[in-house]
């Protein structure tokens, strides 16, 4: 089966090797720093006996997936610590496939790429369902196209690219869908310390044999080279995840598990909530300088992801490489995230130049 390179490996690789300085807003690495309690944790590891430095349980570290259960409201049982949300995603699909009760990944247009990537690598169809212009789910469509041809409805809130931030009635029928039609909702809540909107609820709130839920810290605690995410599985699903996750990785890394369980022990809510105020005026600096370009865009309810569209620029990648070459700002091509979206572009606000960006992108489309 042949497989396709992501773009962002592409936009990332043309902006690196262009002639002139280009504000990186490809990428959704965070530049802001993790909580103190992180790095003491982690020189306290550095410290530590030898036997510390040995394999760690696979499915993670006993103190940090108690510690997850404890803040999620469910058994330590039924938590799988991954290497990040991508590993925490991909067993959640594979899981879905196991059950031979379909073979359809019902997916959002647009869509963070690496869901249809994994639905095709696992050997299951695509189907995507465009949202709509605000990023909220087209109910109406996505009843339509589950089916019991459907094994997995897959959702990320808040959202990349869009920003939007599901209501708890959306999730909740969602979850009345994958029950009746024997499929399993994947909601991927990786952004869920980054909600603006106050309207973010877990799907975890929701009772259900048919759901699951993933996240990772590392845009929480801006430590995507960690590695740590998790799953969170229903007590008759999580055992051959647990098996799937041995057999591919044996188990994740031991010192990133305790410094993020420090982290989590030791860290206050002031820390999120300063992240969000950064964010939000990021934000606000963005959108301003994007209606002095004239441009369409979506405002994030969460996340930290604005998508654009410029009259007469449609998102192409030949398009992105032109604003890399004389605007110097790399975004990434709406094409990247389905057909939906495809005439906007991508920007992450997660870099000290948002709006140093947003000003050459004022001054371009002037």
């Amino acid at each position: 089966m042949d497989y396709d390179e992501p773009l962002f490996f592409h936009v990332i690789q043309y902006a690196h090797h262009a002639d002139r300085d280009v504000v990186d807003m490809v990428s959704g690495n965070p530049d802001w720093d993790p909580p103190a309690a992180l790095r003491e944790g982690l020189h306290e590891y550095a410290d530590a006996p030898t036997a510390a430095f040995q394999y760690p349980p696979s499915d993670g570290l006993r103190e940090l997936r108690e510690e997850i259960a404890e803040r999620r409201n469910v058994d330590p049982s039924r938590v799988i610590v991954t290497i990040g949300g991508g590993e925490a995603n991909y067993l959640a699909m594979a899981r879905a496939m196991e059950r031979d009760a379909g073979d359809e990944f019902v997916l959002t247009d647009p869509v963070y790429p690496y869901y249809p990537g994994k639905a095709q690598m696992l050997g299951g169809r695509v189907r995507m369902v465009p949202v709509h212009e605000n990023g909220q789910l087209d109910m109406d469509a996505m009843r339509e196209a589950i089916t019991d041809e459907t094994v997995c409805i897959v959702v990320n809130t808040p959202n990349n690219p869009t920003g939007a931030v599901y209501p708890r009635e959306t999730i909740e029928e969602l979850v009345s869908l994958a029950e009746a039609h024997d499929a399993l909702l994947l909601a991927d809540e990786v952004y869920d310390h980054f909600d603006f909107s106050g309207d973010f609820e877990s799907a975890l709130t929701i009772d259900s044999d048919h759901r699951i839920v993933t996240s990772s810290y590392s845009k929480t605690f801006a430590i995507t080279g960690f590695r740590v995410g998790y799953a969170v599985f229903p007590e008759s699903l999580v055992e051959k995840a647990k098996t799937r996750h041995m057999l591919v990785n044996v188990t994740g890394a031991r010192p990133s598990q305790a410094a993020v369980l420090a982290a989590l022990q030791s860290t206050g809510p002031e820390y999120y909530e300063d992240v969000r105020d950064s964010l939000r005026t990021r934000i606000d600096a963005f959108c301003d300088a994007l209606d002095a370009a004239g441009a369409d865009y979506t405002r994030p309810e969460g996340a930290f992801y604005v998508l654009a569209r410029f009259d007469g620029f449609p998102g192409t990648m030949e398009n992105v490489k032109t604003l890399i070459d004389e605007a110097g700002v790399a975004g990434m091509p709406g094409e990247a995230f389905g057909t939906a979206r495809d005439e906007w572009i991508r920007f992450a606000l997660c870099t000290p130049r948002a709006q140093e960006a947003a000003e050459r992108l004022a001054e371009y489309f002037s």
